[in-house]
């Protein structure tokens, strides 16, 4: 099941789709050190639609509609769910977030997997609904803390995501040919690189926050506290940055698979992947490490549209997914570290994962930035300048490989 996880999960970004995110207006960060990765925040204050939070837990439905990525909702356990609750589980998988977004905005879906570049448009456009966390008995003290109150998903103190697993973009090397393991971005961002025209870059909007996580640590004199929240100066120096590695760049990947390929045959040795990308290759001469600079990431949670029509068959299954067992039948089947650590001690198998993904490592994931779509209003706090959002990041792109 594997091989099928690999269908349209990247998660780019169109700029028509943006809409509600690019015109929100923060009104405060809450506390937290914005100097740290993502793990390290708190949430955000900003405007919202009202809209109402499932209060008790009623008759169950007979049916859920869920949009999903691949691999996150599979008969080995829905078919289990329909079997306790009477939900009949009906997917939808979507191949982007731009896809979730458009189809939540139809009314016609239950819950959503959304990823933390789709959360925030979802919250502003009144798609979604806060989580009463209390009718998600399995959301407790076992869901690691790093999935917690993040600045993607919790607005104005609510919750409005319950986790599902999380993942890292880190430096995948051929260790054949880079002999020395990197300790620095800079063998996939400097000009002189020894790899140049061997590296491989994501192809993507967002791609424009690693870029910035590399100018925190090399030019610090940029002010970058957070690399989803970028003035036009601090744009224009990533995209500097973006086009100087445009010329040493083999190829840009969005589908996994392809980079898979071009990692087998040799065409790129060196750059940005995901942790089961590595994995699957099946080949011990594929390593990958998490450079000092840190990386960007991505979180998945399930969503609850702000009018799904079956409410109580959502919110058990979002229980159900977040027991140990299940959650970790969906982190083992996509490729990912579970949100719920309980499942890590169950077994041996399960054990082995979480320790390959660093599941529980929250030292790790304290140095990853995960994905958060950019706002005009600066969520590192600043309130005298006035960042760019995902339009003016999706402009900007265009002009990367132009």
């Amino acid at each position: 099941m594997r091989s099928k996880m690999f269908t349209g999960r990247p998660k780019m970004l169109a700029g028509a789709a943006f809409v509600a995110a690019a015109a929100l207006v923060l009104t405060g960060c809450s506390a937290g050190d914005d100097t740290a990765g993502s793990g390290s925040t708190g949430g955000l204050s900003i405007d919202v639609p009202d809209v109402a939070t499932h209060s008790a837990m009623g008759d169950m439905e007979k049916e859920l509609n869920i949009v999903a990525w691949s691999g996150f909702v599979e008969p080995a356990w829905s078919d289990q769910f329909t079997a306790d609750t009477g939900c009949t589980v009906n997917r939808r998988v979507a191949g982007t977030s731009d896809e979730m977004v458009q189809l939540m905005r139809t009314g016609d879906y239950d819950l959503v997997s959304a990823s933390g570049d789709a959360s925030l448009r979802l919250i502003a456009g009144g798609d979604v609904a806060p989580i009463n966390l209390d009718l998600v008995p399995n959301f407790g003290d076992d869901i690691v803390p790093g999935m917690k109150g993040q600045i993607y998903d919790t607005i104005n103190g609510k919750s409005y995501g319950v986790p599902i697993g999380r993942g890292a973009n880190i430096l995948q090397y051929n260790s054949d040919v880079v002999t020395e393991t990197p300790t620095s971005w800079d063998v996939a961002w400097e000009a002189d690189s020894p790899y140049a025209g061997q590296i491989i870059a994501y192809d993507a909007p967002i791609y424009i926050a690693d870029a910035a996580v590399y100018l925190m640590a090399h030019q610090p004199e940029l002010g970058i506290t957070n690399p989803y929240a970028l003035d036009q100066t601090q744009l224009d120096a990533a995209i500097k940055l973006l086009k100087q590695q445009n010329k040493i760049v083999s190829e840009y990947w969005a589908d996994p698979a392809a980079q898979i390929t071009s990692f087998m045959g040799g065409t790129t040795n060196l750059g940005t992947s995901w942790e089961i990308l590595r994995k699957l290759t099946g080949e011990e001469k594929f390593k990958s490490v998490l450079p000092a600079e840190g990386s960007t990431g991505w979180s998945d949670a399930w969503m609850i549209g702000a009018e799904s029509k079956s409410p109580n068959c959502a919110y058990a299954w979002m229980d159900y997914t977040s027991s140990p067992e299940v959650n970790g039948a969906i982190a083992m089947n996509f490729g990912m570290a579970p949100a719920n650590a309980a499942f890590c001690s169950l077994n041996d198998e399960a054990a082995a994962h979480c320790d390959y993904f660093n599941a529980t490592d929250e030292e790790y994931f304290e140095k990853v930035w995960f994905w958060t779509t950019p706002i005009e209003q600066c969520i590192d706090g600043r309130t005298d300048a006035t960042c760019t959002n995902f339009q003016q990041w999706t402009d900007a792109w265009l002009t990367v490989k132009s």
